[in-house]
């Protein structure tokens, strides 16, 4: 059997709407069902990319070989030069899908003209309104839930990267938008590309099947050797640009690497619970071996996160960035009647105890499955919803964040009510804050 995502929790998906979304918000946008984009019968799928980096390149290299007759129709970034410069990569990436039988019949894969380059602050809601169909939303995390917001307005269907927030307010924001998706038929697809790759719906099908008996304990890791490159301060930037050519270094922007990075394998605990939110976590982390230099910021380079859940499951998350050689990114799972080990980067899935098994399933690639199976729901009307999914997981790794910055035990309720805002004074070119450190017993929970 095969595991249908968020779907085998539904109840409790829906009762989590209604309680932090609220009734008025699918109230309100249930009108809005007959205006929903619908591009079944079309020849042409119009796809717009927010957010011009190396993962919304690959996101938009996706989508357009996910359907025959997807096109690139226009590019939104806030820094000058980024479009084109992705424009030429994207090019080389189509002429070989011309070569592909599948897209034999369309070679003008790249349709975007001058006049649908967009730069700016604002360049995310022009790409919105130049008749896109199908939204891609790339840009550092922070400002996820005002995009999403945006191309749901404008009832566009979206593929979403991971993480979907930062912070509280950003989670609700996201709920609300999540349940007008809905509400207005829009397929609405997340980042979390493990959910789609073929041998980990194998073994989570499985493992949710009753495969090791009742799942009791979860243990995951996501630790790297290093990080991303950083950018010295050039002159004539300021300090928001600056920040933005580190972002994955600033909390405000990237919410730290528990949930830009490690959420992955914070999203396996998640996945193994049946999607139903923990009860509260207690965590420790800390900055012991980052370059104490500007273009780092103020993340931390590792956390240890113990979630507690209602049954009495417990979920551990590990995850860090170091300079050694030594890396993991797996997951070990134990259950009344056996365990189950994930190595997914090697191909390794194997359950001992009651019943032994080893995973036979034929790996794919997950990041264009995911772009397969959103086209294929929309050309179908089918759609795809991981709003909710995407929303608890996230929080998941926010209140993992918050319980180590504060040294508080964070309940799932305290997290999802916070009122910590990492970005409250809007977006424009010019002097920011450099955040301070999260020091637990000094940084206060609120």
């Amino acid at each position: 059997m095969t595991h249908d995502r968020a779907r085998t929790s539904d109840v409790s998906r829906r009762q989590f709407i209604k309680a932090s979304a609220g009734l008025a918000v699918v109230a309100s946008a249930a009108p809005l069902i007959a205006r929903t984009a619908n591009v079944r019968g079309m020849d042409t799928v119009k796809v717009g990319l927010i957010g011009c980096g190396g993962r919304g390149t690959g996101a938009a290299a996706q989508a357009m070989h996910a359907d025959a007759g997807a096109v690139l129709w226009a590019m939104a970034d806030i820094f000058p030069g980024r479009i084109d410069d992705k424009l030429g990569n994207l090019a080389q990436i189509s002429e070989q899908m011309i070569l592909d039988e599948h897209h034999a019949a369309r070679s003008d894969k790249i349709q975007v003209s001058d006049d649908r380059k967009f730069l700016g602050f604002d360049a995310y809601q022009q790409l919105i309104d130049s008749g896109v169909d199908v939204v891609l939303l790339a840009t550092p995390p922070v400002f996820r839930p005002t995009h999403l917001r945006a191309a749901v307005l404008a009832n566009k269907h979206i593929f979403c990267e991971k993480p979907v927030a930062v912070d509280a307010p950003g989670i609700r924001s996201v709920l609300e938008t999540s349940a007008m998706a809905e509400a207005r038929g829009l397929s609405l697809m997340s980042g979390f590309c493990w959910r789609y790759h073929s041998q980990m719906r194998e073994g989570f099908g499985r493992l949710l099947d009753g495969g090791i008996g009742d799942v009791h304990t979860v243990q995951s890791t996501y630790n790297v050797a290093g990080w991303v490159e950083t950018h010295e301060r050039q002159p004539g930037w300021s300090d928001l640009e600056f920040q933005l050519r580190n972002w994955q270094y600033f909390t405000p922007l990237s919410g730290d690497h528990i949930v830009e990075q490690g959420i992955h394998a914070v999203d396996w605990i998640a996945w193994a619970n049946r999607d139903v939110p923990p009860l509260r976590c207690t965590a420790i982390g800390g900055r012991s071996v980052r370059p104490d230099v500007p273009e780092t910021g103020n993340v931390y380079d590792h956390f240890s996160v113990m979630y507690e859940y209602e049954n009495g499951a417990r979920g551990y998350h590990m995850c860090r960035h170091w300079p050694t050689k030594s890396g993991d990114n797996t997951a070990y799972m134990l259950g009344s009647d056996g365990t189950y080990t994930m190595r997914p980067w090697s191909e390794q899935h194997i359950m001992t105890g009651s019943n032994p098994w080893k995973g036979s399933a034929t790996k794919n690639n997950m990041y264009q499955q995911e772009h397969d199976e959103l086209f294929a729901a929309i050309k179908s009307g089918d759609r795809v919803d991981d709003g909710v999914l995407m929303a608890h997981s996230t929080l998941m790794a926010i209140m993992g964040r918050m319980a180590a910055y504060t040294g508080e035990t964070i309940t799932w309720e305290q997290a999802l009510k916070s009122q910590e805002n990492l970005s409250p004074d809007g977006w424009e070119w010019g002097p920011r804050p450099f955040p301070e450190v999260a020091r637990p017993g000094k940084t206060r929970f609120f």
